[in-house]
């Protein structure tokens, strides 16, 4: 096979998917003249290739009657039909997610009583109309056929009378000794009921305790902040009003909270419709790349231990650059990191003051996010680029709250014990022993949506109802309040919501959470409560209800009383005098308190080296902290930087790898990889190793979230338990990690390769100077190719609706929330990890990922989504022998899949790689599920969308059963179709509106202007397959 030449723009840049294509391994080129490898049996039965295709002559005289025959259905009609269902007809409700301290306001899609589609509500300010890839999940979470289904006693199933009759003995004992004993332990929650139920959990139980644990949580920034203000405060950021934006070890579009308004905000200032506009820049110092990272203007690899040194050398420069900041931070004078890049940092936000902001990440100490809190306001950025708000209706995690609940627990200091959807056996930190604590404790109850680790080892399990079967209510980060408003009936009779056991623990009564979340309103509701309810419902939102922003400036007074009138003086409504006084009087003060800390606990400055190596937990963006390791479609989702999925591995950068002696390059075809032993402060797993460019070097990066054992038939066994090396000093990250190899390899599937589309310029970018001094510089970057052809188009697609999309490559994060939108949609079905593994997986869109430069130590990244061109000259019609695959008069390229015999034809012909083969009946022999799909798996599917079958290809639709719907009911209305109205899957979750889709012939239609914009191109467009999906290229900003 000859030599391939990575496409390279007119400045040498490059792009390549990984360090084998990067160096032209021999591997590589076996992998690329293997992607349709001869003599492989693609069948599970005994049927051979050469078999199948001689039966096809018989199977293609029979395609027309086939395509012809009507299917046979039976149906079975209401007795009576419910009021509000028109059987056919979809309906949207208005409900919240709730996330830990955050809440999510969507709109759920419901199917004559059953939810089969998650969208954001436009009116939520934490969604804004969009989601993410969590909340599209949420529909297979509800239909999870593991969940618990029953109450059990001992490993053995009760019933809900058992246990009220045992818990109000339970209660009557606990009461006479004022709760001496009593504990709950609950995840945290921002919720007005919630709240409520718990402050009178205390008044029934005076000694009783409420003890938070979060596994993954925002405790350090809250702790950071009340360092520097004197009370814990939730930061909001306002992007779209920064200029300059410093990311320090933060992925603003993923790991932080509010990611989805953040997303949607930044790129807000990235817009660019023409040569005239400006774009805000973005600087990124991480450890391991991010999506923020990828988006980066420019980036610095750096050990998140050394984040602290940085961000002190950093004010440092600052104050030298005519800041005015009173901390002494001489200490840090000398340091090692790159001179230039600091003062070009600090020059930046100098001249931007009170338009940049810095932000630091969830996982850094404290410390860090008082001296950064210090710096913007310092910078001038409060009330402009960021905000705070103090927490509402709201129980904050405490790591140190925790470890000593858990040794009170050792002592036998806790009797009973009451955990509300929690699983500390699985994910507390691994020095605190929680599962022997818990031995300790006489009785145990846990109230979960699967019998989980923790579940196992408890007296008493309560199956715990999904949000979208329950009542209740949440704040969001600004406090906006909302409600939860269940779409079905519970699934199994035995669960209930949260508000429900936590009354039923007060009171010793059982109370519809319905009745529970009215009660708490009707105290807080203006006008007639019902009219208020009615809206509050329909909404998703309750008016008025965001909280007012705090004064968060840093006070450098040097005594208390000097600090209390400063404090007087900005005094907010919902803040008491007496509040103010006890914050003045705290013992760490400001400013003063930040110089304190300082002084006494300075930054780390040195580099871990290979002897030392240093390693980081993040939470993984499919499994989340291992709430999510049950949903196959999040498992099999790649990751969006390694492109794994149903695995976690060690990723670590190349150089490290070779520091210790471990591959960089493997076999492509293999898909094995060397398995380690990681041995950290006297414990050990083992994982598999994945080499990542653009890692810090001498940093591990491990996720969290696999390695379960008691979640169910998709998630139990699934990757390593990264939770076993965490521990009460080094919960984020720590130094001192040892890697050994063992000498044995392990299956890792990947996406990373799949649909190369080899020795093309496929990625067009150019900077915002570049693009200023030259506004048509794409034209230069891609082949032009101009046909010559003696005959007419025989077919003309000029008239009518002619739908086709934009993809904006310069808003697009790589976030993955359009796949699994795509997935839910269209019934795509998990294949697991094998079929991954052998590039059968089965997602209509792709979300490819490019390094980009020559040093592969420190690259760029860039992301391309990849669907269906729905090719106007589709080389895919052209080839299939029985007219499967055929163009529409409004220019789509349609599947009619009960034509199609599978010959492939149409997949190896298209320049794309986007077309996808059921090798498998994957919803009767599916082997993610060990057999035919669960009937309330099958539950989650769309009845708009056919389901396809064995020896089927299938790809993106453009969503066409949504196109039917919006012209059947314009016709209806006896009008015409509205631009915006029809919104592809992909397009309504993405939270940076990074794909539009439209009619083409509508000069007034958003996608008609896009392709007007000298940034458009077209993938491949020189093979002259006419694309109707139109690209808009990347700028940077350096």
């Amino acid at each position: 096979m000859p030599k391939i030449e990575l496409p390279e723009d007119h400045d040498g840049k490059s792009y390549w998917r990984g360090i084998e294509e990067k160096l032209d391994t021999p591997e590589f080129e076996e992998w690329a003249a293997r992607e349709f490898p001869e003599g492989v049996e693609d069948l599970k039965d005994p049927m051979s290739r050469r078999k199948f295709l001689t039966l096809m002559g018989a199977s293609m005289a029979l395609a027309g009657l086939s395509a012809c025959r009507r299917p046979v259905e039976k149906i079975v009609p209401y007795v009576k039909a419910p009021e509000d269902i028109i059987p056919g007809l979809s309906q949207y409700y208005a409900t919240t997610m709730p996330f830990g301290l955050n809440a999510y306001g969507v709109l759920v899609k419901s199917h004559e009583g059953r939810p089969t589609k998650i969208e954001g509500n436009e009116k939520h300010p934490s969604s804004l109309g969009k989601t993410n890839a969590f909340a599209q999940a949420e529909i297979l979470n509800l239909y999870d056929p593991d969940r618990a289904k029953k109450i059990t006693l001992n490993g053995a199933d009760s019933t809900w009378q058992a246990f009220v009759d045992f818990w109000r003995s339970e209660s009557s004992r606990l009461k006479s000794q004022n709760g001496k004993g009593l504990a709950i332990l609950t995840e945290s929650f921002a919720s007005p009921t919630l709240a409520r139920l718990t402050n009178d959990f205390l008044a029934a139980y005076p000694e009783a305790k409420v003890v938070v644990y979060e596994p993954v949580s925002g405790e350090n920034i809250f702790e950071g902040i009340r360092i520097a203000t004197g009370v814990a405060m939730q930061p909001i950021y306002a992007y779209q009003n920064a200029k300059v934006v410093l990311a320090l070890d933060a992925d603003i579009f993923q790991r932080e909270s509010e990611h989805i308004v953040n997303a949607r905000g930044f790129i807000d200032g990235r817009r660019v419709t023409s040569e005239k506009d400006t774009m805000n820049r973005l600087y990124a110092v991480e450890s391991a790349f991010s999506l923020t990272g990828a988006m980066a203007d420019h980036r610095l690899r750096l050990q998140s231990r050394q984040i602290g040194a940085f961000v002190a050398a950093l004010a440092l420069e600052l104050k030298a650059q005519g800041l005015s900041l009173p901390l002494d931070l001489s200490t840090y004078a000398s340091h090692n990191f790159d001179k230039k890049w600091i003062a070009a940092v600090a020059k930046d936000l100098l001249a931007n003051k009170g338009a940049s902001v810095l932000v630091a990440g969830r996982q850094q100490p404290a410390l860090v996010h008082a001296l950064v809190h210090a710096l913007n306001d310092a910078l001038g950025n409060l009330d402009k680029t960021v905000s705070y708000c103090r927490f509402k209706d709201a129980v904050t995690p405490s790591r140190e709250k925790f470890a000593a609940f858990v040794k009170e627990m050792q002592a036998g200091g806790i009797e009973t014990l009451v955990m509300l959807g929690v699983n500390p056996i699985y994910n507390a930190l691994a020095d605190l022993n929680f599962a022997d604590a818990l031995k300790k404790v006489t009785h145990t109850i846990h109230f979960g949506s699967h019998l989980d680790e923790t579940a196992k080892a408890c007296e008493w399990q309560l199956p715990k109802a999904h949000f979208l079967e329950s009542w209740g209510d949440a704040r969001s980060a600004d406090g906006t309040a909302s409600l939860i408003q269940p779409l079905i009936a519970p699934l199994y009779a035995d669960a209930r919501s949260t508000v429900e056991v936590l009354n039923l623990i007060t009171t010793g009564i059982e109370v519809k959470g319905y009745d529970l979340v009215r009660e708490t309103w009707k105290k807080e509701a203006t006008g007639p409560f019902e009219d208020f309810w009615r809206k509050a419902l329909h909404d998703g939102v309750i008016e008025n209800s965001a909280s007012q922003k705090s004064y968060a400036r840093i006070e450098w007074a040097k005594t208390v009383d000097a600090v209390l009138a400063r404090l007087m003086e900005r005094k907010g409504k919902d803040e008491k005098p007496a509040d103010l006084e006890e914050r003045a009087k705290h013992t760490y003060l400001g400013g003063n308190a930040v110089a304190k800390l300082l002084s006494e606990k300075p930054f780390v400055t040195t580099a871990a080296d290979s002897k030392n190596l240093e390693v980081v937990f993040h939470p993984s963006p499919s499994t989340y902290d291992g709430r999510y390791a049950n949903n196959a479609w999040l498992q099999e989702l790649p990751d969006p930087i390694a492109k794994v999925t149903w695995d976690n591995a060690a990723l670590m950068s190349q150089e490290t790898a070779k520091s210790l002696g471990l591959k960089a390059t493997f076999a492509l075809s293999e898909h094995e990889r060397e398995k380690v032993k990681l041995r950290f402060k006297g414990r050990e797993i083992e994982s598999p190793v994945w080499v990542v460019p653009g890692f810090a070097d001498n940093s591990v990066t491990l996720l969290l979230g696999y390695g379960r054992t008691a979640v169910g038939r998709v998630g139990n066994g699934v990757g390593c338990n990264t939770y076993a090396l965490r521990t009460t000093d080094a919960a984020d990250f720590g130094t001192g990690v040892e890697i050994v190899k063992t000498n044995a390899e392990t299956l890792v599937a990947s996406t990373q390769y799949f649909g190369t589309m080899e020795g093309r310029a496929i990625v067009v970018e150019g900077t915002l100077a570049e693009y200023k001094k030259e506004p048509e510089f794409v034209d230069k970057k891609i082949p032009h190719f101009k046909p010559t052809n003696l005959y007419e188009s025989p077919v003309k697609l000029d008239s009518g609706h002619q739908w086709g999309m934009v993809i904006d490559l310069n808003a697009c994060i790589g976030c993955n929330a359009c796949a699994i939108a795509c997935q839910s949609e269209n019934n795509i079905p998990v294949v697991g990890k094998e079929q991954t593994a052998r590039g059968r997986h089965m997602h209509w869109i792709r979300i490819d990922r490019y390094f980009a430069g020559n040093d592969m130590n420190n690259p760029e990244m860039v992301y391309q989504p990849v669907a269906c061109q729905h090719c106007e000259n589709a080389p895919c019609e052209q080839v299939c022998p029985v007219a499967a695959t055929v163009h529409d008069n409004e220019g789509l390229n349609s599947m009619i899949y009960n034509r199609c015999i599978g010959t492939r034809y149409c997949a190896n012909n298209c320049p794309y790689k986007v077309r996808r083969f059921n090798y498998f009946n994957f919803q009767n022999d599916n082997m993610v599920w060990g057999g035919e799909v669960p009937l309330t798996v099958q539950m989650a599917m769309n009845p708009e969308v056919t389901v396809r079958s064995r020896g089927v290809m299938e790809k993106c639709t453009y969503c066409v059963q949504r196109i039917h719907t919006s012209q059947i009911l314009a016709k209806n209305e006896k009008r015409e179709l509205v631009d915006g109205e029809i919104l592809s899957a992909c397009q309504q979750v993405c939270p940076t509106d990074a794909i539009v889709f439209g009619n083409i012939l509508d000069p007034n239609s958003k996608v008609a202007q896009l392709k007007k914009q000298n940034r458009k191109y077209e993938l491949l467009a020189e093979l002259n397959v006419k694309p109707r999906t139109s690209y808009l290229a990347k700028l940077r900003n350096p």
